[in-house]
């Protein structure tokens, strides 16, 4: 699949498709959208918010969480505020999240499977609680209200930073915003 890829990439750059991209590293709209890695949102979600290339920067990761308060999703938050000069942040999680269903308990035999060694394991259950590390949600509409809540009360985020949580349809794109 890679070299398919890079096979296009060639193509692309050969036929300057790229040139209606070309942007600067700064977000038109002052904006950060903190979101899930599902490949349903990849198109969906910029064209459901109305983004172009460039309008926005776009931090994802599985389930569009922040687990700690050194996490990289918040650390981009912050090169997005202070570097980039964003002034609002939108966490968007989605409907039918598969997130909502992760556990270490279900991961744990595919690790198995492809070679994690039980030795492995046992040092990250005992030392580095892989278990909460790799379980997920089970409530979206609280997930969301965390993630805010992580992000607004983070000693690092300026107060004037406005942040505010939606959950988006994976199949309509529309979005329902919630309450803090």
């Amino acid at each position: 699949m890679i070299d398919t890829i890079l096979e296009y990439n060639k193509r692309f750059v050969e036929s300057k498709a790229y040139e209606p991209f070309i942007t600067d590293k700064y977000p038109a709209k002052k904006l950060a959208v903190l979101t899930c890695m599902d490949t349903r949102l990849t198109e969906l979600l910029p064209k459901a918010l109305g983004l172009r290339n460039g309008d926005a920067k776009i931090i994802k990761n599985a389930g569009g969480l922040i687990l700690s308060e050194k996490d990289s999703a918040i650390r981009s938050l912050l090169v997005a505020v202070y570097e980039l000069g964003v002034k609002e942040v939108m966490v968007v999680h989605h409907s039918t999240c598969g997130a909502c269903y992760m556990s270490y308990e279900e991961f744990k035999p595919h690790m198995l499977e492809r070679g994690i060694s039980e030795e492995i394991l046992a040092d990250w259950e005992s030392s580095k609680d892989v278990a909460t590390w790799l379980e997920g949600f089970h409530d979206t509409e609280a997930s969301v209200r965390k993630t805010v809540a992580t992000i607004v009360n983070h000693p690092l985020v300026p107060k004037d930073l406005i942040v505010r949580g939606f959950i988006i349809d994976s199949v309509t794109g529309a979005l329902t915003e919630i309450q803090l």
